[in-house]
């Protein structure tokens, strides 16, 4: 079969990508591990695993577990931190020509600028910086920032501070009823664009132990279970601000589950609980993107963007 042609650069605010499919923070590792199933510089971008200003163990075994719709997990942002990141991992992953996007987390406003700052290094070597604004697998997820639009504006602005030459990306939570409207209060101090949005809050329960099978408890419900509360997230904010960049995320195994996120608004979208199934997912799901484009005549995804609206 003939090589499908890429139709031109995706435009995520001011940063251009080849492609609208990115590799989510989370399930593509801290580097180039998935560098052995695709080549990672053909997709538009690789979202690393957040770090923080510090060393973190995460939560206690079993982390995962696979659901009928997916799978829930409570990994709780296992990393060596930021600065070991940008020593041992980075470097990996501009050796494959990838476009890299760090993300980054931490349990208080003054541990964001701290680990954006220590990034202020790196910049050269980074397209953007997530703000993992919306975890909710650590000890303070029942406050997290995400839920919070005064915190959320402020850790934003922090990072924009820290970090003013390079585009900034703030991640959402879905478990809240304020979701649009934090996505104006954060998009408002000083965001790029918006990743809508991270795992919904759940739990499932071993029913011989009669407990739950995950060590922290709860957990984070991702993939087919919650791709229609994607949708719904990136429909609602994409009717309230019409001129913010989304990356949509959520649910997205096939080229129709991301065709969806980018009719309901999305610029782009990520891919991550498919890779754990299959490693070549986003590879895949690229591939059928173009092809479903090209069978209609479709010369750019700025006419699929928004197009249910």
């Amino acid at each position: 079969m003939a090589r499908l042609l890429a139709l031109p650069m995706v435009r995520v605010g001011s940063v251009e990508l080849p492609s609208p499919v990115i590799l989510a923070s989370g399930t593509a590792g801290h580097s180039d591990e998935l560098a052995a199933y695709m080549d990672l510089s053909v997709l538009g971008a690789v979202v690393v695993k957040s770090v923080a200003s510090f060393e973190w163990q995460g939560n206690p075994a079993p982390r995962l577990h696979a659901l009928s719709g997916g799978m829930i997990n409570a990994v709780g942002l296992q990393g060596r931190g930021v600065e070991q990141w940008i020593a041992h991992d980075l470097p990996r992953l501009r050796a494959r020509n990838a476009r890299v996007v760090a993300s980054i987390w931490g349990f208080r406003e003054s541990e964001y600028e701290a680990a954006a700052l220590a990034l202020s290094n790196a910049a050269s070597g980074l397209v953007a910086v997530e703000v993992n604004l919306s975890c909710p697998n650590v000890e303070h997820a029942r406050s997290m920032f995400a839920h919070d639009a005064v915190q959320s504006s402020r850790v934003v602005a922090a990072v924009r501070r820290a970090l003013p030459h390079v585009p900034v990306w703030a991640k959402l939570s879905p478990n809240t009823d304020r979701l649009v409207e934090i996505a104006g209060v954060v998009s408002s101090a000083g965001a790029d664009a918006l990743v809508l949005v991270n795992t919904v809050l759940g739990m499932a329960i071993d029913t011989d132990s009669r407990r739950p099978v995950l060590g922290n408890g709860g957990g984070g419900v991702s993939g087919a279970a919650m791709h229609a509360v994607a949708v719904r997230s990136v429909f609602d904010v994409r009717a309230a601000l019409s001129d913010v960049p989304i990356i949509g995320v959520g649910g997205v195994s096939c080229a129709n589950d991301a065709l969806e996120l980018m009719m309901a608004g999305a610029n782009a979208v990520q891919v991550g609980t498919a890779t754990f199934a299959d490693p070549r997912a986003a590879m895949k799901i690229q591939r059928d993107m173009l092809r479903w484009a090209h069978r209609r005549d479709i010369s750019s995804w700025e006419e699929i963007t928004g197009s249910a609206h």
